[in-house]
Order: structure tokens, then C-alpha cells, then sequence
């Protein structure tokens, strides 16, 4: 039972996009702020930004977002990307993962390229999509689809903000790639289906759980399947106190009275 168990843990784990680190909201406790962002062929590679949010009155009202001037000078193609096998971590994409979203806020109309990676440098190519909203945040919607089933894991995130040959300089704004739709209040857990509840999703130092069966046991499990954390709840909701994990995704198995069941968790 244990061995099942662990095997459909890693399972889940690497199938799904949240295996990776995610979504990528540039804000000081969540991901993307602190990674290396390498700038190409942008002339002089002025670095990625983050920055205070220029507009949080429209659909995207976080604190803090990227910033990147695309040059005059630079290729049509010039972008940013994260490091191989850091930042956005291995992942692999399936029918669940396969539309990719971003946010964007630009004073002009071009495409918005997205690129996955592996670690031999292969890839499919970008996918670019045009923003038809200028001076306001818009959300672009890419399907993935055509990457289903393709191995080894992707380990790169690359993001060409103004596909286009310029004539004068362009700022960029983008945001909470890997995010929900947006208008959409439902959390990782509330999308799956299963009886438990895990809220907020993702969680900073607490989080709570909510069953519509007895709780027995609350066991939250890293992706390389190592217990970090164990408790006797025998409730249909307790709060956990996860202030000394560090931030990642989790997995969270609920021993129920009709078996375990098992949700991701991302820890800010």
C-alpha cells in the first residue's frame, strides 16, 4: 500500500505543471523575483525589472510585476529567460497543464512569445500570441497541447515580450505566468475534485484543511516523496503551521475514513 501510494505521489508530482515552480508572480515571497532572468539579444541587455505594478486598478492587481525594455536596437526576437534546471525547476506537460497563461501590460500591439525548453536545448519553438489591449493588463491564453507526452522534463522558461522590429524603444510589462484565468477565484484544490479542501492554495506560513469525511491523519510530503511533516487531526478541518517548510511544492495526503487522498500544495 505504502509503495502504491509513493508511486502515484511521484506520479502526480511530475506530470503536473505545478511540479514546477509556480505560478511566476514576481513577488518578494512567491517565484520569479529572485531568479536569474537572462536577457538575449537585446543590443546593450538592459536587465529584467521588478517593479511596482503601473496599473492595479484593471485584472491584475498584484503588488510587484516585471519589467523589460525592449530596444530599438535589439532583435526582433530579443527576450528573457530563466536558467536550465533552475528557477522554474523540471516538469512535464499533460492534458492538465497544457494552456499556459500570462499577463501582460504594453503601449503597443505585437506578438508575446513563450518557449519551453529542455536541457539539451531542444524545443518545439515559441508559440506567439498578440495582446490587442494597449495601457492596460490583458491576459494571453496558450495551448501547449502539442508538447503532451514529449520527454525528457522541461527545465526552461524563455519570453519574448515584443516580437516585432521596433521603431523606438519598448517597456513590457508581464506577469503571473503559469496563473489562473483571469476572473477565477478557484484554487489548485477546489479544481480537483476530491472531497478535501486545502485553502489558500498557494499558502505562506498557514494553511487550512476542510473534508467532508473525518480527517484520521494530515501528512505533507515533499516531490522526492520525504515526510517533512505529520499529525493526528481526527476532524473534518484542522490549520496547519507550515512557516518552516521552505517554499515549494508540497504534496498533502489526507488519511479520509473511504482512503487517502492526495493534493498539491505550493508553498510561498
Amino acid at each position: 500500500m505504502k509503495n502504491t501510494l509513493l508511486t502515484s505521489i511521484f506520479a502526480l508530482a511530475t506530470t503536473s505543471l505545478f511540479a514546477q515552480n509556480g505560478p511566476i508572480d514576481f513577488e518578494p515571497n512567491g517565484f520569479g523575483a529572485s531568479w536569474v532572468w537572462t536577457i538575449f539579444e537585446n543590443d546593450t541587455q538592459p536587465p529584467l525589472e521588478i517593479v511596482a505594478n503601473p496599473d492595479p486598478t484593471g485584472i491584475n492587481t498584484s503588488a510587484t510585476v516585471a519589467k523589460y525594455t525592449a530596444l530599438q536596437s535589439g532583435a526582433a526576437w530579443a527576450g528573457c529567460e530563466t536558467v536550465h534546471g533552475a528557477g522554474t525547476g523540471s516538469f512535464f506537460i499533460d492534458a492538465s497543464n497544457a494552456i499556459v497563461r500570462i499577463m501582460v501590460w504594453k503601449s503597443v500591439v505585437s506578438d508575446v512569445g513563450l518557449k519551453l525548453v529542455r536541457p539539451d536545448g531542444w524545443s518545439l519553438g515559441e508559440i506567439k500570441i498578440s495582446n490587442t489591449l494597449t495601457n492596460q493588463w490583458e491576459q494571453l491564453t496558450y495551448d501547449f497541447s502539442a508538447h503532451i507526452g514529449l520527454t525528457p522534463a522541461y527545465d526552461q522558461l524563455v519570453v519574448f515580450p515584443d516580437f516585432q522590429t521596433r521603431s523606438s524603444d519598448n517597456i513590457i510589462y508581464f506577469d503571473n505566468i503559469f496563473g489562473p484565468a483571469a476572473g477565477s477565484s478557484a484554487s489548485i484544490d477546489e479544481l480537483s475534485g476530491l472531497s478535501t479542501r486545502i485553502f489558500p492554495n498557494p499558502a505562506n506560513d498557514r494553511f487550512g484543511v476542510e473534508s467532508t469525511q473525518l480527517i484520521g491523519k494530515l501528512k505533507i510530503l515533499d516531490i522526492t516523496g520525504r515526510l517533512v511533516h505529520e499529525e493526528i487531526v481526527q476532524s473534518y478541518s484542522t490549520s496547519v503551521d507550515i512557516s518552516s517548510l521552505p517554499k515549494g511544492l508540497y504534496l498533502v495526503v489526507s488519511e479520509l475514513e473511504n482512503g487517502p487522498e492526495t493534493q498539491r500544495l505550493i508553498k510561498k
